[in-house]
């Protein structure tokens, strides 16, 4: 883009302004008259309901896909001014879409895989996703000159980044997702080479089948009634750790959280 250079300004007064362990819990709780005892770990539930047992495991590492926008094949959101947000719903840098689709809360909060589950303070996440109808900024044909849906959050002490954005479309061949990237720092966003970890949250079936009943998702109700976790090419050997707990109707919305274990 022929203004990087000014875009690139940006994102170090970005950096200016920004310069200013929860233990694994196990709950063993008898209940009376029956002899359910539920077990939390760091991973959302799994596919069948019940509670993930895997502790801090780490996230497995998993595809950026061809759409990054991490400066590695093109595209490059993290020099864009502005990309450090929470609001990831509209585009930036002179572009001005802004993203249809019920409201979604994404929380990841980054832990220690190899340290009793400590919060990651500091670390930079860039996440982004598709939109409404399965197209992604900087990328998809109608969507090339925007940016939304893409942005970066540093860690608070307690490990966690929070983005506001729209719950995305399914497409076909792909389970509904979310991808993000992990950097040690803001300041190593500035090369995708930095990054310490890539991932990507799964979404339950459940909540995609009510959103897509919605106006707006309708090609996403036929292109997840051919898809599954254990079909999709990147969920298929397991998405214990990937699964997002979420809540929320599309009324008011969903928020969805996700504790993310990497190695330090």
């Amino acid at each position: 883009m022929s203004d990087e250079q000014n875009h690139h300004d940006g994102l170090q007064q970005d950096l200016r302004v920004l310069a200013k362990r929860t233990d694994r819990r196990e709950l063993l709780r008898w209940m009376a008259f029956t002899s359910l005892i539920p077990i939390i770990g760091c991973g959302g539930p799994d596919s069948s309901g019940s509670g993930d047992t895997s502790g801090c495991a780490k996230i497995p590492e998993e595809t950026a896909g061809p759409y990054p926008g991490d400066g590695s094949n093109g595209a490059n959101a993290l020099v864009l001014s502005g990309i450090v947000r929470s609001d990831i719903r509209s585009s930036i840098a002179g572009a001005s879409g802004v993203a249809a689709g019920i409201p979604l809360t994404i929380t990841l909060t980054l832990v220690a895989s190899d340290d009793s589950c400590t919060p990651l303070r500091g670390y930079a996440v860039y996440l982004w996703h598709c939109d409404q109808a399965g197209r992604y900024s900087m990328y998809s044909s109608g969507v090339t000159s925007e940016n939304y849906l893409r942005g970066v959050q540093v860690t608070d002490e307690e490990g966690k980044v929070t983005f506001t954005s729209i719950f995305p479309a399914c497409y076909s061949g792909r389970w509904p997702h979310i991808h993000f990237e992990i950097y040690p720092s803001v300041e190593a966003t500035s090369s995708s080479r930095n990054k310490v970890a890539t991932s990507q949250l799964a979404l339950p079936e459940d909540v995609c089948d009510t959103v897509y009943a919605t106006s707006g998702y309708s090609q996403s109700v036929r292109n997840l009634g051919q898809i599954s976790l254990s079909s999709d090419n990147v969920f298929s050997d397991g998405a214990s750790t990937q699964l997002a707990t979420v809540t929320g109707n599309t009324t008011d919305g969903y928020a969805a959280s996700l504790v993310v274990g990497i190695k330090v």
